[in-house]
């Protein structure tokens, strides 16, 4: 079965909504542009297999994060952003490069920690891939303090 596109999109710009208000009031207006670029051209892509994040503005650096990689998933809804019905999605990996990833400000609407739920356990099964938690053994009777 080839790699399929579930979901593609980017942050919303309310995350954007204090530098809009400051740049009003007080801040240049070049500043607030180029913030509003970098979350316009920040793109995820979730695939049957994968999470692609594009990043950058005039040069392009592209992350893949294998899902079978992700260990625990996490949302978050802080009151502002829940106000127009955003949240946040923070991945923890078992990857070096990128041991958490954060989609933030993405509609809840969506069901998009639902769809990772979803895709990261069916990439594990279709990869025969399981993870195994190691707890360090401090006192060296096996975990069982005397």
């Amino acid at each position: 079965m080839s790699e399929q596109s579930i979901w593609r999109g980017c942050s919303s710009q309310v995350k954007n909504f204090w530098p809009f208000v400051s740049c009003i009031l007080v801040l240049p207006i070049p500043w607030v542009i180029y913030r509003w670029l970098v979350v316009k051209t920040t793109t995820y892509e979730l695939t049957t297999e994968r999470l692609i994040t594009e990043r950058g503005i005039l040069n392009k650096t592209t992350d893949t994060l294998e899902l079978y990689r992700v260990r625990d998933l996490q949302v978050t809804q802080p009151f502002w952003i829940r106000l127009f019905g955003l949240e946040n999605i923070h991945l923890m990996t078992a990857d070096t490069s990128s041991p958490c990833i954060i989609i933030d400000c993405v509609p809840k609407a969506l069901g998009l920690a639902s769809k990772f739920r979803v895709q990261v356990e069916a990439t594990r099964m279709a990869k025969r891939v399981r993870t195994v938690d190691v707890e360090d053994d401090l006192h060296g009777d096996g975990g069982h303090a005397s």
